[in-house]
């Protein structure tokens, strides 16, 4: 019995795309169980941005303002990419520039966090280190002050005032967060940094449903360790902030949400920074208050593994 040659073998190309880029996005909403015992019948989740490639939220809103700035003619080769940053969206900026082939030149405060000063540095990017008595309006001001001295060498997304930051929530985090529900979320929880993924988020929800509760969240004073929040009151305001958006607005401590991040980590095996811890905070003080039913989602904007020279997680044993 004779045999035909086997057909050569043909390789898929894959589809077309930017590698780790194509990584960022659809995260998993995780069901909590930290305040099953205080509150039974609510189902808490969280959305686990720190599962993005580069570890935390910051990855949607840095990959829209890059390839709108492509888009628009504004970034084009031979142009340094360079913003402010409390560490997150400078590590996504690195990343990001590293797979792009874009220079990185970041400011960011002289205190934050060396894991995060040492991933972007890892991918590449310039660090300039700003006054850290000035925190993340500090870094902004010397942004602004490199720029002018030569405008035509960068592109500055400017994270803060840049539309792309909110409609990538808008169009991708607020989405999923609908559909992992199966459209029964009615609380949504999120801390202001830049306030990008509240208002991006708060935007698409309410479209969907103008009942959802949507609760933003600052430190309670402007001398606070949560690094990367802003306690608005005494802050350089982010210009894509929408004070107007949130149907409740609450100021939490340093201590408990640090301390409320150790314990996720130990109760749960959730490994996540101390914004995170704020939320869970937010959510223990609305359940004192009486919810006891419902679906909560909040947000866990980043990894713990970068703030473990900070002390986040000091005396976290059983």
């Amino acid at each position: 019995m004779s045999s035909s040659p086997a057909a050569p073998l043909r390789l898929v190309e894959p589809a077309p795309g930017r590698g780790i880029a194509d990584s960022i996005g659809h995260t998993p909403l995780l069901r909590l169980r930290l305040f099953e015992r205080e509150a039974p019948r609510l189902a808490i989740h969280a959305k686990a941005e720190f599962m993005n490639p580069g570890g935390s939220v910051k990855d949607r809103p840095a990959l829209r303002m890059i390839q709108e700035g492509e888009r628009s003619g504004a970034l084009t080769r031979g142009k340094v990419i360079l913003d402010s940053t409390s560490g997150n969206t400078g590590v996504a900026y690195a990343m990001l520039g590293a797979a792009f082939g874009y220079r990185v030149r970041l400011v960011m405060p002289a205190n934050v966090s060396p894991e995060r000063r040492r991933l972007c540095e890892a991918y590449g990017a310039a660090i300039v280190l700003s006054d850290p008595q000035e925190g993340s309006d500090g870094a902004i001001l010397r942004c602004r002050e490199l720029r002018a001295e030569d405008p035509d060498a960068y592109f500055v997304p400017d994270q803060y005032n840049n539309p792309a930051n909110w409609q990538a929530h808008h169009d991708t985090t607020g989405v999923e967060i609908w559909e992992q529900t199966q459209g029964t979320v009615t609380h949504f929880l999120a801390g202001l940094g830049t306030a990008g993924t509240f208002v991006g988020c708060t935007r698409r929800l309410r479209s969907l449903s103008p009942s959802v509760q949507c609760i933003s969240l600052e430190p309670d004073d402007g001398f606070h360790g949560l690094e990367g929040l802003k306690f608005m009151a005494t802050a350089i305001v982010p210009g894509i902030y929408d004070p107007t958006l949130a149907d409740r607005k609450m100021y939490g401590p340093t201590a408990e949400s640090y301390a409320l991040s150790r314990e996720l980590a130990r109760r749960e095996g959730i490994l996540v920074g101390h914004s995170s811890g704020l939320a869970l905070w937010a959510v223990r003080e609305l359940i004192r208050e009486g919810l006891q039913d419902g679906v909560v989602v909040l947000v866990f904007c980043d990894r713990g593994d970068r703030y473990l020279s900070s002390g986040l997680f000091s005396g976290a044993g059983r």
